[in-house]
């Protein structure tokens, strides 16, 4: 499986925000998920990691 660098900051602006959701990450067999909508599949997307 790839390693993906997370890069660390405190501020994030993005502009055009169609909206966003809050979900909780679940364990996929050796992994990990986020649910979202159908209606997304195929687009890019965002997932900010939010300290607990």
């Amino acid at each position: 499986m790839k390693k993906v660098k997370i890069v660390h900051s405190t501020k994030i602006s993005i502009k055009n925000v169609e909206g966003f959701f809050k979900r909780n990450v679940t364990k996929f067999g050796t992994s990990a998920k986020v649910d979202c909508p159908k209606e997304y599949l195929d687009r890019d997307v965002y997932l900010v990691i939010l300290k607990k």
